[in-house]
């Protein structure tokens, strides 16, 4: 059975309205929480970034809904060991609920500390090589790793759960995707594309969960509702190479004037169907897990469609 979940935005929230958002969530019958990791909101009028795992910290004090990273990148910014050691608390402070989503990552993030962005193939590398440090870390044992791309010095982790969190791999492209199939726990998207479902099963991922999520933008009018969707989130329509490479809100902003409202392609507004239609894209894709997201600030509002409208038809 598909779980739904909803899609906590840390660019577009502080940190207290996120937790406020999973309460809501929580009572609305969502059955689990993603949250994303960034440093920068993708333009400035989402006007938020707070560090993930306060939030995380905070949000397994306030719910007790299982919680999914979605996603870090533990390449650059963050270094893989410090990414093994916060997952770990993660874990023991949400009682086994947690799962760490990790993929290649944004420049828009990553860039910070000067480190040169390396090219796609080199970051899937990467990535393969910071899932293997996370794994040695977790068993307990006393490591150090001599890699290509990180060094580990005598490092081991004493605050570790009984089970390691499971590692979902997020992947938009064939290369990233057989990854995710081979070295992910499960499958993290944001597109409702069957034949991506089908690769990662294919290339490792049979048996394994495939989780996506998409936002959609509900308010009393569709018209109104596209606006405050194009406002805040015309990002949404942006494919491509562009959302890894590019380093700041402005370059994000500067494409998006070419994007215009009706070039959104998630719902709006007040039609249920609309909703139901945009949610069954990703179930006929074969998601096992489906994580949406509100946009705008109409919350409170949302979360009632939903609870008593939206989620009865889907199950």
């Amino acid at each position: 059975m598909t779980t739904f979940g909803y899609f906590l935005s840390s660019e577009e929230h502080s940190p207290k309205e996120l937790i406020r958002q999973a309460k809501l969530a929580e009572q609305a019958g969502f059955e689990a929480l993603w949250i994303s990791d960034h440093y920068h909101p993708w333009i400035a009028a989402q006007g938020q970034s707070s560090f993930v795992w306060s939030v995380i910290g905070a949000l397994s004090q306030a719910v007790s809904l299982p919680v999914t990273t979605a996603v870090t990148c533990p390449l650059v910014r963050i270094h893989p060991a410090i990414i093994a050691q916060a997952a770990a608390t993660a874990q023991l402070l949400l009682d086994g609920r947690f799962r760490l989503g990790v993929g290649t990552g944004e420049a828009l993030n990553e860039h910070i500390l000067g480190t040169a962005w390396p090219p796609a193939a080199d970051r899937r590398l990467m990535l393969e090589e910071a899932v293997e440090i996370i794994r040695e870390l977790w068993t307990g044992r006393l490591i150090t790793y001599h890699g290509e791309f990180y060094e580990v010095e005598t490092a081991r982790l004493y605050g570790l759960p009984e089970q390691p969190p499971p590692i979902y791999v997020s992947g938009l492209g064939p290369k990233s995707v057989e990854l995710a199939g081979r070295i992910g726990d499960g499958y993290i998207s944001v597109k409702p594309n069957q034949e991506l479902v089908d690769a990662f099963h294919k290339s490792g991922g049979a048996g394994k969960p495939a989780a996506a999520g998409f936002k959609v933008c509900w308010g009393t009018e569709e018209e109104e509702a596209r606006l405050t969707a194009h406002r805040l989130w015309p990002t949404t329509a942006i494919s491509g190479e562009a959302e890894q490479l590019l380093p700041l809100p402005r370059h994000f902003e500067q494409i998006a004037q070419l994007i215009t409202p009706e070039s959104l392609k998630i719902p709006c507004g007040p039609d249920p169907e609309d909703h139901l239609r945009g949610i069954q894209e990703y179930v006929d894709a074969g998601y096992d897990e489906i994580y949406i997201s509100q946009i705008g600030p109409q919350q409170e509002e949302f979360f009632e469609f939903y609870s008593t409208v939206v989620l009865p038809q889907l199950r």
